[in-house]
């Protein structure tokens, strides 16, 4: 069962902001001025166990720390497949969905700020955590209940994998 209103079996690839999504929307900073991240293992787990499970991931973030490269990498997300520094995300997300030949409407977006938007404008299913500004929520055809950074990619992942058939098969048990 999925509380959200759109017929995930279309939906082939995963793509998410960083950033207020798959960590907090409060990053402490280093020393250095570097930006500390959280991640949430629960998110992390369904990313891994998306991409086990044949569904394409994708990261788009204006984010330049090689942490979360490694982060994303380490769950599987081919390298190709992760845009750091992205300044305009629509260009990085035509470029994603070009070379893997997807359409919008197959393609689900979780984003949490204005420059999200316009990708979340184009993609088949737009979603946002609970905690994501007034304008993204605007535009996102579901909100989670949880947080960015607090189970919300768990949350998305876990309705698709679950109405795809994908959640508890064998493939689930183990990294």
């Amino acid at each position: 069962m999925s509380t959200i209103n759109y017929d995930l079996k279309k939906i082939k690839a995963l793509v998410f902001d960083v950033d207020g999504v798959l960590s907090a929307n409060v990053i402490p900073m280093s020393q250095d001025g570097e930006p500390m991240r959280t991640v949430n293992i629960k998110d992390g787990y369904a990313l891994h166990l998306a991409g086990k499970q044949g569904l394409l991931l994708g990261i788009i973030t204006g984010g330049r720390s090689e942490a979360v490269r490694k982060r994303f990498v380490a769950l599987g997300i081919p390298s190709v497949d992760i845009y750091m520094s992205s300044s305009v995300k629509i260009h990085d997300y035509h470029d994603f969905r070009d070379r893997h030949s997807l359409k919008d409407e197959e393609i689900l977006y979780v984003g949490d700020d204005i420059p999200d938007i316009e990708v979340m404008r184009e993609c088949g299913l737009p979603c946002c955590p609970k905690d994501a500004s007034a304008e993204v929520k605007a535009v996102s055809r579901y909100i989670s209940y949880a947080n960015g950074g607090y189970g919300c990619g768990r949350d998305v992942v876990e309705q698709v994998l679950k109405v795809q058939g994908l959640w508890m098969d064998d493939k689930a048990f183990g990294w």
